[in-house]
């Protein structure tokens, strides 16, 4: 994988590649599951006690091949776990059927484990293995069957294969379901006198049917189920199956998806019918689309539980509440701890964290909103900033229902605005508003006439200004009135204003 992250911790659709092996395996109701561990072990048992807590781990703590893998495994289950002996002497025994299964296989589905547990429990085997039928066998075991009667006879690595048995398509899963007994006895007589002088679990088939017990097969039904994954290629490949497969789910469970080729879902997200998503979405992590809902296109949610009938276009969502028939975007910003109620609205660009906005309550345009309570069917004006951080701690704004707050309005927290209030535009909120006020917080505005012309003069804007003044001079002159002594409105202003500041201290803006 060329990663600092063990093979297994990978990702796919939310998931951990050792993860979907443990959810699957889950699915067989087994008494007790083992992860046996190597490379990286801290992170992996860290990692596994997480994901389930339930499954006990193992130390193999020199890689000296899967044989060897499932006896520390076996020895774990027994009860006997010895890190010093490392898996050597005594295999011991365990009652029952034991089922091993690669930790990074993660499209291998709880049906298909239960279909070879059903197969190796009906035929009365003494070892059932999980194969395959695939285009492509290199790198795999092959299964070597009798050519009269097509019963397995053994598992032959790819190195260790002759040239006819390489041409063979049926292949190795590296999963099995062994008599507990008959696997404890067959492990202890695996030799290691092979290419990679290791101890394959795959002799012990060879073991037991020299020993005339009795050796089956299940084929999967689809190849792609048993895939393993070795680097960032086969990832990206087995994270598009996975991501297929759930959207046709989702599909056939009344969902539309515009375009599943855009379309990415991890495996905790849930819909509710007649959801339409729009392509270029992304849904991750447990969000959960209610009935009739639309989201998309180019919108990431997180976390996010979007209520029915609500409508979410180009936007960012994370650990965020979307009310029903409410509407979010375009390019909108739910931070968490977001909740916007029924048929509320925030707008286009429009960010929100850890805000409570009430029923129809809208913030359409150009606004933040952070740390804040809204009632419901209040109106936030344009560019309205709620300022909650005063450089070291966050502070909250409430805003009560039904209020009109003004454009460019600055609410700096803590303050409360009180039901049915006004704010007039450009003010900055710094004082509470009682309910049914209006609240004007913004300075008087000041003309100071000609000051372009005087302080950028030459500039562009000054030969504006100068133009303006002389068409509006013009205008209001009788055609007779102008005369050579005549001042033009430019003139007369400048003198205006040099007669006002006097050192011109009046001119700063």
């Amino acid at each position: 994988m060329r990663s600092a992250t063990p093979k297994v911790l990978h990702d796919i659709c939310g998931r951990s590649l050792i993860g979907h092996v443990l959810t699957a395996t889950r699915k067989l109701g087994p008494e007790q599951v083992v992860v046996v561990v190597g490379h990286a072990r801290e992170q992996v048992v860290a990692h596994c006690a997480e994901v389930d807590p339930g499954a006990r781990t193992a130390v193999q703590h020199e890689q000296l091949g899967t044989g060897h893998a499932v006896r520390v495994g076996l020895a774990e289950l027994g009860g006997r776990p010895d890190p010093a002996a490392n898996g050597s002497g005594p295999v011991p025994v365990v009652d029952g059927t034991v089922v091993v299964v690669c930790g990074d296989t993660p499209l291998l589905t709880g049906e298909t484990l239960r279909r070879l547990a059903a197969t190796h429990t009906a035929d009365g085997n003494a070892v059932t293995v999980l194969t395959a039928q695939v285009p492509d066998a290199t790198g795999y075991g092959r299964i070597v069957r009798d050519e009269s009667t097509g019963a397995v006879l053994a598992i032959v690595e790819h190195k260790d294969a002759t040239e006819a048995q390489r041409e063979i398509r049926e292949i190795n899963s590296g999963v099995f379901a062994f008599d507990g007994p008959l696997l404890a006895e067959a492990l202890g007589q695996v030799r290691t006198d092979n290419s990679q002088g290791e101890e394959y679990l795959t002799d012990v088939l060879g073991i037991l049917r020299g020993q005339g017990h009795r050796v089956g097969a299940a084929v999967a039904a689809d190849h792609r189920e048993i895939a393993g994954i070795n680097n960032r290629v086969q990832l990206a490949e087995a994270r598009r199956l996975l991501n297929d497969r759930l959207l046709e789910r989702a599909m056939l469970a009344g969902v539309t998806v515009v375009d599943p080729a855009s379309t990415w879902v991890d495996v905790t997200v849930t819909f509710g019918q007649d959801v339409v998503v729009h392509p270029g979405t992304q849904l991750l992590g447990t969000t959960h689309l209610a009935e009739g809902c639309e989201v998309g296109p180019q919108s990431r949610l997180t976390d996010t539980l979007v209520g029915a009938g609500a409508r979410v276009h180009t936007a960012v969502a994370d650990s965020a509440e979307v009310g029903a028939g409410a509407s979010v975007g375009p390019y909108a910003y739910l931070r968490p701890g977001t909740r916007l109620g029924p048929k509320s609205k925030a707008g286009t660009y429009v960010e929100m964290k850890n805000a409570t906005v009430g029923e129809g309550t809208k913030v359409p345009h150009l606004s933040y909103v952070g740390d804040a309570t809204i009632g419901d069917f209040t109106n936030i004006g344009a560019a309205s900033v709620f300022v909650n951080y005063d450089g070291q701690e966050k502070h909250h704004t409430t805003v009560g229902s039904h209020c009109r707050t003004g454009s460019d309005n600055m609410f700096v927290a803590p303050v409360t605005v009180g039901d049915g209030a006004y704010t007039a535009a450009g003010s900055v909120i710094t004082k509470d508003v009682p309910p049914g006020s209006l609240a004007v917080a913004r300075a008087q505005q000041r003309n100071i006439e000609g000051w372009v012309e005087r302080r950028r003069a030459g500039s562009a804007a000054a030969k504006a200004a100068e133009a303006a003044r002389v068409e509006a001079a013009g205008a209001d002159t009788p055609a007779a009135a102008g005369t050579a002594g005549a001042t033009t409105g430019t003139e007369a202003t400048r003198a205006a204003g040099g007669a006002g500041t006097g050192n011109g201290s009046d001119d700063g803006v």
